[in-house]
């Protein structure tokens, strides 16, 4: 038996944190939360490649905040069973032999539960590499699952013991601390993101949003492409002193997007008799770290004719594409990452080098244990404003 959060079906507090979540935040982590402290059987690592891992440290991600607030659109609930445990970025300990990785070795891991993972023939995604476009998630011996995290048969990061494949783990090097390494798969999602991005030398590149997915990809294009000028949208103090650190060229309030696009890129600003105003001109390329209606709306707005979108934030809500039509702009998804990048390598082994050299002390800025999950999901949802990038399970302590 173990400790465990767990994610339950609940349609009732769906709705009402759909409802009034917005306007009574509380409610998210209180009553309406689908999420329950419990203890529950240990998932089973009998089949061939498996293995045990105790969860060290558990990062707490937009995505599993949007889906305990009711923000997650019901286009994922066919990919998902439950009930589960949640947390797909961890640090954890193996807790026995897993082929060639020895019982104790620390490891990282990448989430997405692919061909290799459920024992199945390897779709055209997992057999030329790219691993995050697998279309076998639904199906072999592994219950319904995009992700570790979201599967009811894996486990997660949010619980005491949980179970990977051999082909989602990389070991931990030795000088890594633990703070460091928990950072590795968003990292990862930074690197896919960078590389996808196909920035040439000297282009002009806006990242939307100063979170942890923006400012990983802040850095992730700093240390990977040739770009020019990085302008980084951050609303809060301690968000654009790390984007300057992660190597922002330039950081603007949200309401100061278009007037510092425009002076940037010298593009001609238009304000329409109703509606929101646009650039002629503007950046290359446009990264959205924050999947808001607002969000997506204003890098499609300032993104010059011909440039490239891309969504790297979870997007929650519709937004306007008529610059996607009228400007001919080019818009990139870009979900978790690859075994196979351009860069030849692992997204996961890039993410790994960047993590022992990038400015990451203090990146993880409050460790909560399972007992006290309210408080770090509030903790979690209002890290912006805390002056926090990520907020973590400490496992151990559970």
């Amino acid at each position: 038996m173990m400790l465990a959060l767990e994610m339950y079906r609940s349609p009732a507090k769906y709705l009402a944190a759909k409802a009034v979540g917005g306007r009574i935040p509380g409610i998210l982590t209180g009553p309406a939360a689908p999420l329950r402290l419990v203890t529950i059987n240990e998932p089973k690592s009998d089949k061939d490649g498996w293995a045990r891992i105790r969860p060290i440290l558990s990062g707490i991600c937009g995505s599993d905040l949007g889906m305990v607030t009711g923000h997650t659109k019901l286009y994922f609930s066919a990919m998902v069973s439950m009930p589960f445990v949640p947390g797909h970025e961890i640090v954890g300990e193996l807790l026995e032999d897993c082929e060639d990785l020895p019982k104790g070795t620390r490891v990282v891991m990448d989430s997405v539960l692919t061909c290799a993972a459920r024992g199945v023939e390897p779709c055209d995604g997992c057999a030329s590499g790219n691993t995050n476009r697998c279309d076998r998630i639904t199906v072999g011996h592994v219950a319904p699952g995009l992700q570790t995290g979201f599967c009811q048969d894996t486990g997660g990061g949010w619980g005491n013991v949980m179970v990977a494949h051999r082909s989602q783990l990389y070991a931990v090097p030795d000088g890594l601390s633990d703070e460091r390494a928990v950072l590795t798969e968003p990292l990862a999602c930074a690197v896919h993101m960078a590389l996808r991005a196909k920035v040439e030398p000297g282009q002009s590149v806006l990242v939307s949003g100063a979170g942890a997915v923006g400012l990983f990809a802040t850095l992730a294009l700093r240390e990977l492409t040739q770009a020019g000028r990085i302008t980084v949208v951050a609303k809060h103090a301690k968000q654009r002193e790390l984007a300057r650190a992660f190597g922002a060229s330039d950081v603007v309030a949200p309401d100061e997007v278009f007037r510092g696009v425009r002076r940037a890129t010298g593009a001609f600003r238009l304000k329409p008799q109703m509606g929101r105003e646009f650039l002629l001109g503007g950046v290359d390329i446009a990264v959205d770290a924050v999947g808001s209606k607002d969000s997506i709306d204003t890098v499609l707005r300032v993104t010059k004719a011909g440039g490239r979108v891309v969504l790297s934030g979870m997007p929650s809500t519709g937004a306007d594409l008529s610059p996607v039509w009228f400007r001919e702009l080019e818009l990139t998804g870009t979900y978790a990452s690859s075994r196979e990048e351009p860069n030849d390598r692992p997204a996961f082994e890039t993410a790994l080098d960047i993590a022992a050299k990038a400015p990451l002390d203090g990146i993880v800025g409050a460790r909560y244990p399972l007992y006290r999950w309210r408080e770090a999901l509030d903790h979690a949802q209002s890290a912006g404003r805390l002056g926090t990038v990520k907020v973590a399970f400490d496992v151990r302590a559970s």
